[in-house]
C-alpha cells in the first residue's frame, strides 16, 4: 500500500479487557522485567508505518500483536512471540501495535480487548487468538499460518533489524514488434494518423494481430473525441435521437468509462433504423467491442442484442 492506508475492518472479541489500560505500569519493552525491544524479527508498528508493513505482507507473512506494553500479561506474550519469531529466523515478521499509544491502528482492527494477535497474509487480515497463550499453543497457531501463506505463494523471509528486504526483480518485458513500438511511439507524440498507419500495416502483415485491431480502435477513438468540440458536444445533448449525436454522445461515454452506457445508447436506435444506419452503428460498436475486449461480460451482451436487432 501506498499513500493513505486502507486499514481492515474486523471485529476481534475475546480478549482482556481494554481496562488492563488501568493496571499497574510494568516495566517498558528492553528494561529489566519488561517485553524484550524491537529488533531481530520484531518491529513496533507506528501509524505510518502500519500501510508498509501491510504491503510487506504480500512477500512475507506478518503477525500483529496489539497489546499494552506495560501490562505484565501482554509483555509475556510478546516475549513468547518474540523468541519465536526469532528462532523463525524471518519466516514471519512480528509486528506490534501499543494500542495505548496508536489508537488510530487498534480502532482500525477495532479491538475489543488485549493482547489480540491477527496474522496478515497479502494484505489480508486473519484473527488468530485473543487473550494470552503459552509458546506450546501458539506454535501449532503459526504452523497454520505458514501454510496457508505457502499455498498463496506467499514465501519470502521478513528482513532482519529492519534491513531493506531485497527488491523483487520483474521479469524483463519482450519488447513490443516494430510496426507496434512505432504506433506506440506515435501516440506518446500525439500523432494519432501515423499511430494509425502502423497498425493498418500491422493488420496488413498479420489480420489475425489482436494488439494491433485493438489498438487501431483505440486510436481511432481517439482521433474523434479530440476532435469533438464545444458546439458538437452541445448538439449531441440537445439532440439525443439523431446517428451523428448518438455516435458523438457513444464515443465521449466510452472515452470516459461509461462502457454499457456507450454501448445502450447505439443499440438502442437499431430497432427503427434503416439499412444504411444498421450498418453505421454496427461497424461503430465492433470497433468499441475490439476495444474493450470481446471476452468482458458487457461485450458479450451487447454482441448478443446486436444480432438480435440485425438478424
Amino acid at each position: 500500500m501506498s499513500g493513505e492506508a486502507a486499514y481492515p475492518n474486523i471485529p476481534v472479541r475475546g480478549a482482556v479487557d481494554l481496562s488492563v489500560l488501568q493496571r499497574p505500569v510494568a516495566p517498558p519493552p528492553g528494561t529489566p522485567g519488561g517485553a524484550p525491544a524491537a529488533g531481530g524479527y520484531v518491529v513496533d508498528v507506528t501509524t505510518e508505518t502500519f500501510p508498509e508493513v501491510v504491503q510487506a505482507s504480500a512477500q512475507f507473512p506478518v503477525i500483529m500483536l496489539l497489546w499494552v506494553p506495560t501490562d505484565k500479561a501482554n509483555a509475556d506474550l510478546a516475549t513468547a512471540l518474540g523468541a519465536i519469531a526469532n528462532e523463525f529466523a524471518g519466516r514471519f515478521l512480528l509486528a506490534r501495535v501499543d494500542v495505548a499509544a496508536e489508537p488510530q491502528v487498534a480502532a482500525a482492527f477495532q479491538v475489543q480487548g488485549v493482547p489480540t494477535v491477527i496474522a496478515v497474509l497479502a494484505g489480508q487480515p486473519l484473527p488468530l487468538f485473543a487473550g494470552t497463550a503459552t509458546s506450546e499453543e501458539i506454535r501449532p497457531v503459526l504452523d497454520q499460518v505458514l501454510a496457508a501463506a505457502e499455498q498463496n505463494g506467499i514465501t519470502g523471509r521478513a528482513p532482519l533489524d529492519g534491513e531493506a528486504a531485497p527488491a523483487v526483480e520483474e521479469p524483463e518485458e519482450p519488447p513490443l514488434p516494430p510496426l507496434h513500438q512505432e504506433a506506440y511511439d506515435a501516440i506518446e507524440a500525439g500523432d494519432w494518423d501515423a499511430a494509425a498507419a502502423a497498425y493498418q500495416q500491422a493488420l496488413k502483415q498479420d489480420p489475425r494481430d489482436e494488439m494491433a485491431v485493438s489498438g487501431l480502435a483505440n486510436v481511432h477513438l481517439m482521433q474523434r473525441v479530440t476532435g469533438y468540440d464545444d458546439a458538437a458536444i452541445k448538439a449531441a445533448a440537445e439532440h439525443p435521437g439523431e446517428l451523428t449525436s448518438a455516435l458523438t454522445t457513444a464515443d465521449l461515454d466510452l472515452f470516459n468509462g461509461n462502457t454499457e452506457g456507450s454501448f445502450n445508447r447505439l443499440l438502442a436506435l437499431l430497432p427503427d433504423a434503416d439499412a444504411d444506419t444498421k450498418e453505421t452503428i454496427r461497424l461503430r460498436l465492433l470497433e468499441y467491442f475490439n476495444l474493450v475486449g470481446l471476452t468482458e461480460p458487457s461485450v458479450i451482451k451487447a454482441r448478443q442484442k446486436l444480432s438480435l436487432y440485425l438478424y
